[in-house]
């Protein structure tokens, strides 16, 4: 009966003097599966919002004129970024999860890191080329007569500017989860 007492007092203080790095490596590894769901809010919001972007201004009876995201073959392109980057995300979060209960694994992790920096590239990709687009719609380009549009279309250009803070909103987690990762490898190493 006492050597058994005595035991479990051993294994209790062996669990009280548990490795504080890897507190710290599963805190890290808590933190990315937060920064990765709100990335995924923030492109995936910002897919729906571009994809859902449209408006009709009548000009007298006989005119219609429709302003819409697929008009413009770059806005179609920061639809599908965004989509395949909050796909990627929500796939995943899982493997997020995985992490925190295990926050030694280290292949995972070099995964992730190849695969997130590649995500980071398509979602800047995307957004920079809408930027591009947002600002002719904003501002015009009297060299090439390129008229301005958003005095006319106010809603389309305030959606479509919307849609772009919540992609390079993304995109800045992403460039956040990437360091976090790289530090949680390089600890892992160590």
């Amino acid at each position: 009966m006492k050597g058994g007492a005595v035991e479990a007092v051993q294994v209790s203080s062996r669990d009280n003097n548990a490795d504080p790095s890897v507190g710290l490596s599963r805190g890290i590894s808590i933190l990315d599966l937060i920064l990765r769901i709100i990335a995924t809010v923030g492109t995936l919001a910002s897919a729906v919002v571009m994809a859902t972007t449209e408006q009709t201004l009548p000009i007298f009876s006989q005119f219609i004129f429709r302003a819409q995201y697929n008009d413009l073959p770059t806005l179609t392109f920061f639809v599908i970024a965004n989509s395949i980057v909050g796909g990627y995300l929500v796939l995943f979060l899982p493997l997020s999860i995985f992490h925190i209960i295990r926050p030694s694994a280290k292949i995972s992790r070099i995964i992730c890191l190849v695969f997130d920096t590649v995500m980071l590239a398509l979602i800047i990709a995307g957004a920079s080329s809408a930027t591009a687009i947002v600002y002719l719609a904003h501002h015009g380009n009297s060299n090439a007569n390129w008229l301005a549009i958003c005095q006319q279309f106010k809603s389309f250009c305030q959606r479509i500017s919307g849609s772009l803070i919540g992609s390079f909103g993304a995109a800045v987690l992403l460039f956040f989860i990437i360091i976090i990762s790289a530090v949680s490898i390089y600890r892992a190493a160590g």
